[in-house]
């Protein structure tokens, strides 16, 4: 019947798909939808080897998406100050340029002008650059760039920076200000406890 065929290509589709993911967690989640769809292709045809195969595929990674979400929460980051005119940093930044600019089109990395830089790590993995300096008032941070890489995105160690590390706090801050050249339609910033104040996204610490 021509809806099984469909069925096996949309379910051969989403396999190709889920594979071209750099999210780990969109990655299994889009698998498992694949799999899903590919045992019932295969029961209708009855191949049975590739029902049973997809069926533990299924398993596997409603096993590892568990772990994975259980592992959401800002646990295991460590935030390693380093100084602006670091290589690893400037290579960092170069690595992730591009990404950079889909968020911050009017980001210009200036080592002489930078206050503070610091490396979000996961063990031995560099999850996110962080970049900022004083504001224009006592106890306000100015948020030059919060950039967390592909990889990292559905582990929110946005959340260990801003509330679990206790960074801003113990260096005297009581509000972080982003960048106005943040896109507005971004949800990343108002996730983060972000609100708009005119021009400028506010956080309090």
């Amino acid at each position: 019947m021509v809806w099984v065929q469909v069925l096996g290509w949309i379910g051969s589709a989403l396999l190709i798909i889920s594979l071209l993911q750099t999210r780990v967690l969109r990655l299994r989640i889009l698998n498992t939808v694949a799999a899903a769809v590919l045992v019932v292709f295969n029961a209708l045809v009855e191949v049975w080897p590739m029902t049973v195969m997809n069926a533990v595929i299924i398993v596997i990674n409603l096993w590892q998406i568990a772990r994975l979400r259980s592992a959401t929460h800002a646990e295991g980051y460590t935030l390693l100050e380093v100084d602006p005119t670091d290589d690893y940093l400037r290579h960092v930044l170069r690595v992730h340029e591009r990404g950079i600019r889909e968020f911050y089109p009017d980001f210009v990395f200036d080592p002489a002008a930078q206050g503070t830089a610091f490396l979000i790590l996961r063990g031995d993995e560099t999850a996110g650059v962080v970049l900022l300096q004083d504001g224009d008032s006592p106890g306000v941070a100015q948020l030059d760039l919060d950039y967390v890489t592909p990889k990292y995105r559905d582990f929110t160690p946005a959340e260990f920076v801003y509330e679990r590390s206790g960074w801003f706090a113990d260096h005297g801050y009581e509000r972080v200000v982003a960048p106005v050249g943040m896109s507005s339609d971004d949800p990343y910033l108002p996730r983060l406890g972000y609100t708009r104040h005119g021009d400028r996204w506010v956080r309090p610490v």
